[in-house]
């Protein structure tokens, strides 16, 4: 396994509706993302940071996205959608995919900042090209598959105070 040192080239991918409704139904608190990108980075050369987050036209949400750049984010923003049923979906895992797969190329390490299991697959593909994979988000609501596919898992969980507003 490749040690973290200070030449690397980083991409981070957050994963925001992911990590919103888990920092929400286990602690009623934000994710501080500030820090967030800080913890992923250690210190290596940043090529890009994206947050890809979904428009549900909540208060402050704006707000939010202009906080998310003025950290040094990229924000990637989907409308939710609402279908005759009722039922509303929302999600970024195929574009999050797609980003990390054309990113691989440019970047030493992606930090996938997510607990999703659909992304192990990813995670082995991007390991087979050659690019390390370390996964940052919450152990107790992170897919078992994901967590055994990536190089390296920072747990959230154990870092409260650093993680969460």
């Amino acid at each position: 396994m490749v040690d973290i040192h200070p030449s690397q080239r980083v991409a981070v991918l957050a994963d925001a509706q992911n990590l919103y409704h888990t920092s929400q139904s286990l602690y009623s608190r934000n994710i501080d993302y500030s820090s967030l990108l800080e913890k992923a980075v250690q210190g290596r050369q940043l090529v890009r940071a994206i947050a890809y987050v979904i428009r549900a036209e909540s208060p402050d949400e704006d707000r939010f996205f202009d906080a998310l750049v003025d950290i040094g984010f990229e924000t990637k923003i989907k409308d939710i959608k609402t279908f005759g049923d009722g039922s509303k979906k929302a999600d970024w895992d195929l574009g999050i995919a797609l980003d990390a797969v054309t990113l691989a190329n440019h970047v030493d390490t992606v930090v996938l900042c997510s607990g999703d299991g659909d992304f192990a697959r990813l995670c082995s593909h991007l390991r087979h090209e050659g690019v390390r994979i370390e996964v940052l988000s919450f152990g107790n609501s992170t897919a078992d598959e994901l967590v055994e596919a990536a190089d390296s898992f920072i747990d959230m969980t154990e870092r409260e105070e650093t993680f969460l507003l």
